[in-house]
C-alpha cells in the first residue's frame, strides 16, 4: 500500500523471513512532490542508486573481458576433441545458448525488480525473489534456493580462478624456462609466488576502477590474438594432420571447455546493475548482444585454424605451442599472462560482493574493512591451492565447465524464468516451457558427459 505524508511516499512490502519464520514489513521512502500511482507501471532504471556508475563502453568492455579469458586460447584444444566440423557447428550453438541463458536472466531480474518496486537485483536476489513471488508451494524453497546459488557463485569463483592461477604459472614457467634453462622450476612453485600480487589487487572493491585495468587486459589480449594469428597462419599450407570429425566419446570435452570460455554469467548482473544506461545492455546491438557476436567470432577463428595449424600436438593454451625461440612468441606470452592476470580480479568481483552481502550484516559495523580484507585474502588462498593441487589446465577447465558453468550458465535462468512465468503466462502453447525443457536437457547431457569424460581423464593421467 502506499501512505502519502506531505512531500514523503512510503511503501511497505511484506515479505517471509526465512530464517525466523515470520512475516517482515519492508519499507521504501522517497520524496516526490506530487502524489503516486500505485499502478503506474515502476521504471526500475529510474530509481537505482550507483554511486559509481559505468558507461555503455566500460560495460562493453568488462563483459567482453570476462568472456575472453583462458578459455579463448584454449578453443583449439577444444577443437581437437571434437573435430573441425562438429567444432565450428558446436560453437555457434553454444554462443547462442548462452546468450539466450544471460538474456532471460536479465530480463526476469527486471521484471521482478519491476513487481517489488526495487530498482536492481544481484544474482542471488533475483533467483531468491523469483522463488519468494512464485507459486506457493515453491516460496518455502527460497533459503535453500539462495543457497544453492551463492555455492554455484563460490564454485564458479574458484574453479574459474584457479584455472587462471595455473595459466598464468604456466605461462611464465614456460617463459623463465626458456630464458633460465638451468633453473627449471615447477609450475606448483609459480602459482604459490603469484598469491601475494593477487591478493593485494583483489582488494580493488569498486567496479568502476576495474574499468582500465579491464580495457588494458583486452588490449593485451587483442596484442596476442595479432600474434597467435601470424604464427598460426604462416606456412598454414604445411598444416598437421587433423581430424574432421572426432570420436564422440571427447566430444563433451568439447562443450565443456566452450562453455568454460563463453559463460561470463557471473559478472553479468553486476555490469548490468552498475550501467548509467541499463537499456543499452539488451537489445540490439545492444552490449550483451554486441559483446557476443564479437566472442563467437574470435573463438571459431582461433579454434578452427589453431586445432588445423598444430593438429593433435595442440597443447591446453595455443601460446604454449609457439615458438620459444621468438622474440614475438615471447612477447605474447607475457602479454597473455598479463591479460589474464588482471581478468582474474574481475572474475572476482562478483563472488566477493555476493559473499560480502551475507556476511556483513554478522560483522560489528567497525571490522567491515577488516573482514572485507580477510575475506578476499581467504578466498585467493583457496584459488592458488586448488591451483597447486590439480595444476593441469584442459582437464581442469573442462571439469569447471561441466559442472559450475553449466549449473550457474545454464541451469539457474532455465528453473528461474520457468518458476517467474509459471503463473504469469509461458507464452502461446506454452512455448517458454518445452523450450526450457529442451534446455534442461541439454544441461543435464553437458554435466554428466562432462564430468564422466573429465574424471576419466584425470585419473588415467595421475595413475
Amino acid at each position: 500500500m502506499g501512505l502519502r505524508r506531505g512531500l514523503v511516499t512510503s511503501y511497505f512490502v511484506c515479505s517471509m523471513d526465512e530464517k525466523n519464520n515470520v512475516f517482515r514489513m519492508e519499507s521504501t521512502t522517497t520524496l516526490r512532490s506530487e502524489s503516486v500511482d500505485l499502478n503506474e507501471k515502476y521504471n526500475p532504471f529510474e530509481n537505482r542508486n550507483v554511486p559509481h556508475t559505468t558507461s555503455t563502453l566500460g560495460s562493453f568492455f568488462h563483459l567482453l573481458k570476462s568472456a575472453l579469458g583462458t578459455g579463448l586460447l584454449a578453443m583449439p584444444a577444444a577443437f581437437k576433441n571434437s573435430g573441425l566440423i562438429p567444432g565450428s557447428i558446436g560453437i555457434v550453438l553454444v554462443a547462442i545458448i548462452a546468450t539466450h541463458c544471460v538474456h532471460i536472466l536479465v530480463k526476469t531480474s527486471r521484471d521482478i525488480c519491476e513487481e517489488c518496486r526495487l530498482g536492481s537485483l544481484s544474482y542471488t536476489d533475483t533467483c531468491v525473489k523469483v522463488f519468494k513471488h512464485g507459486p506457493n508451494r515453491l516460496r518455502s524453497y527460497t533459503g535453500f534456493v539462495r543457497n544453492f546459488v551463492d555455492y554455484a557463485m563460490a564454485g564458479v569463483c574458484i574453479g574459474g580462478t584457479s584455472v587462471y592461477v595455473i595459466f598464468i604459472a604456466s605461462s611464465l614457467k614456460n617463459i623463465l624456462d626458456h630464458f633460465y634453462p638451468e633453473h627449471k622450476y615447477s609450475v606448483e612453485l609459480y602459482c604459490a609466488i603469484l598469491l601475494l600480487p593477487l591478493v593485494v589487487l583483489t582488494q580493488v572493491r569498486h567496479l568502476k576502477f576495474l574499468v582500465p585495468f579491464s580495457i588494458f587486459a583486452n588490449v593485451c589480449l587483442l596484442l596476442t590474438f595479432l600474434a597467435t594469428c601470424y604464427y598460426t597462419f604462416m606456412d598454414l599450407s604445411k598444416a598437421a594432420d587433423v581430424n574432421l570429425i572426432s570420436s564422440v566419446e571427447q566430444w563433451p570435452l568439447f562443450l565443456s571447455t566452450a562453455i568454460f570460455s563463453m559463460e561470463g554469467i557471473n559478472v553479468v548482473m553486476p555490469v548490468e546493475n552498475e550501467m548509467s544506461n541499463p537499456e543499452h545492455f539488451l537489445g540490439c546491438p545492444g552490449v550483451l548482444n554486441a559483446t557476443m557476436l564479437v566472442v563467437v567470432i574470435l573463438y571459431a577463428v582461433v579454434g578452427f585454424f589453431g586445432y588445423l595449424k598444430y593438429g593433435e600436438g595442440v597443447l591446453g593454451s595455443i601460446t604454449l605451442n609457439l615458438p620459444e625461440d621468438e622474440l614475438l612468441a615471447l612477447a605474447a606470452k607475457i602479454l597473455v599472462a598479463v591479460a589474464v592476470f588482471f581478468t582474474y580480479f574481475l572474475q572476482m568481483y562478483a563472488p566477493m560482493d555476493i559473499l560480502w552481502l551475507r556476511m556483513k550484516e554478522r560483522i560489528s559495523q567497525k571490522y567491515h574493512n577488516l573482514g572485507q580484507i580477510m575475506l578476499r585474502t581467504v578466498s585467493v588462498t583457496i584459488t592458488v591451492v586448488l591451483a597447486v593441487a590439480v595444476p593441469d589446465l584442459e582437464l581442469l577447465i573442462g571439469l569447471v565447465g561441466a559442472i559450475f558453468f553449466s549449473t550457474l550458465g545454464l541451469l539457474i535462468p532455465v528453473v528461474v524464468q520457468t518458476v517467474h512465468k509459471w503463473e504469469r503466462g509461458l507464452g502461446k502453447y506454452s512455448y517458454i516451457l518445452w523450450k526450457n525443457a529442451l534446455l534442461l536437457i541439454v544441461y543435464i547431457i553437458v554435466i554428466v558427459s562432462g564430468c564422466y569424460s573429465s574424471i576419466t581423464k584425470i585419473i588415467e593421467k595421475f595413475t
